[in-house]
């Protein structure tokens, strides 16, 4: 990815102070436990580390690490029961999740051998969760709870940690980098409008504004050649172009390619919502004509590329993109009723890590719908589970995500040059149309490979949005 988005988590334990002077040997043992549940968190996300807490001025002192930090998620090991209030002055100020891992070191007691500070120490489970959950809600707090065990390891809780501190990078990335809107929405799709303050305010999310204007120019500096024949080669190893590709076929394209790498560098940006509504003509024609292609490069190295100015669509691709591996842009294309199949997909830019084969570009005259014509993509997604994000918003401005599951079945699929996939789906092709739709979604979301609702729905409590599950 061209923008770094290492999330941060606040990571602190707790344990009941009145215990370490009766039990001395629970200080070493403690140090040790919370120094291998450290090791537990991934390298992908920045560990803001708050200690062992057991008093509240130490919690206190926790909570002003996790603030100054601006911390992207809190993970708290519960050594053994503790009050609360070793917990709550650490996360009262913080507006994200807190997740309680509640991991008894012991797979179970020898009963007959076990003393007090070997039950306390490493058998202690369950005991102070509750604690924990009901102060949290009383503070209207964010929460979640994940129980396991040490000895022998425990990959559920591993999974659990990993799949939390991955929706945590969403958090980061929104907060650290930009949406860059260039033109405005598709004339008409008022369903794809949105007010950029309330974005910002809910979802930390800035917009910068483009003109076309600016994006004609923005290759004219571009002098590089080696830079712009490598981009070039980049361009025919990721597709198979239609009668055959060259360098110097796709060198007008590289240099835009190359020029756009650099903008979303020094412009902090992840994601890109655009639309062109002009003439098409002389300079605003050459871009034109290659933007699909384009966009779809920078998408394959981590930028959101949505196409009719759809901002809210961009969003769901980055959030694909960040937890899955891939975010590709669709939208309901038809259904096949003879095999109770829903035939999904766009066409304009795409993401190659989605498509299980090279995707091909080819030239049209006219692109449906809208001015001009050029090149057109087409990416072959995979068979198997599939996962759809949808973001849209109530009438009250809150955001809320709308997802599904299916899986992605061979079969005859358009080949006039746009994306598509045969997707089933548990409840049928119709149902899923009328529970889709009936959620209200903005008419375009997000693909990726793979089965990946739980993980969104710890997106939707870090972002606290509520999430409407279509099918499963």
């Amino acid at each position: 990815m061209l923008v770094e988005t290492k999330a941060r988590v606040g990571v602190f334990a707790i344990a009941l102070g009145a215990y370490l002077p009766q039990f001395p040997t629970l200080v070493p043992e403690f140090e040790q436990q919370y120094a291998d549940f450290k090791k537990t968190i991934p390298d992908t996300v920045e560990i803001v580390d708050g200690g062992i807490v057991t008093t509240k001025e130490l919690s206190m002192a926790a909570g002003d690490k996790f603030r100054a930090a601006d911390v992207d998620l809190v993970i708290l090991q519960l050594l053994t029961y503790a009050t609360s209030y070793n917990m709550l002055p650490a996360v009262r100020d913080l507006d994200v999740p807190v997740v309680l891992v509640n991991v008894q070191k012991k797979k179970a007691p020898d009963y007959a051998n076990t003393d007090t500070p070997t039950w306390l120490g490493e058998l202690y489970a369950c005991g102070a969760v509750g604690e924990m959950v009901a102060d949290l809600e009383r503070a209207g707090k964010r929460h979640a709870v994940i129980t396991g065990v040490v000895e022998g390891g425990d990959p559920q809780v591993q999974a659990e940690i990993e799949d939390w501190c991955r929706a945590a990078q969403v958090r980061r990335r929104f907060r650290d980098t930009n949406l860059a809107q260039i033109g405005r929405p598709y004339p008409g799709m008022m369903d794809l409008y949105i007010d950029e303050t309330n974005l910002y305010n809910r979802m930390w999310l800035y917009t910068k504004q483009f003109d076309w204007e600016k994006m004609w120019a923005i290759a004219d500096d571009i002098t590089d050649e080696a830079a712009i024949r490598a981009k070039a080669e980049d361009i025919l190893n990721t597709f198979d172009i239609e009668g055959g590709g060259t360098v110097e076929k796709v060198w007008d394209m590289a240099k835009y390619v190359v020029a756009f790498e650099q903008w979303v560098k020094d412009e902090k940006i992840a994601f890109i919502a655009s639309h062109y509504d002009g003439f098409a003509k002389g300079k605003a024609g050459v871009l034109d004509s290659m933007l699909i292609p384009a966009f779809s490069m920078l998408i394959k190295q981590g930028v959101a590329c949505a196409v009719e100015g759809d901002i809210k669509v961009a969003m769901a691709m980055s959030i694909l993109k960040t937890i899955a591996g891939c975010g590709q842009l669709s939208e309901m294309y038809s259904i096949d009723f003879d095999e109770d199949i829903c035939i999904i997909g766009h066409s304009g830019s795409g993401d190659a890590d989605i498509s299980e084969k090279k995707p091909t570009m080819k030239i049209v005259p006219v692109f449906h719908g809208k001015t001009g014509g050029g090149y057109l993509t087409q990416f072959y997604p995979h068979l198997g589970p599939v996962t759809y994000l949808g973001i849209t918003q109530d009438k009250d401005g809150h955001f809320k995500f709308v997802v599904a599951e299916g899986v992605n079945e061979p079969g005859p699929i358009f080949t006039f040059g746009d994306t598509n996939m045969r997707t089933r789906f548990t409840c049928g092709a119709r149902e899923f149309c009328n529970r889709w739709s009936e959620a209200g979604p903005t008419h375009h979301m997000a693909a990726a490979s793979g089965r990946h609702i739980d993980t969104i729905l710890k997106v939707a409590k870090i972002f606290d949005v509520p999430v409407d599950i279509i099918t499963r």
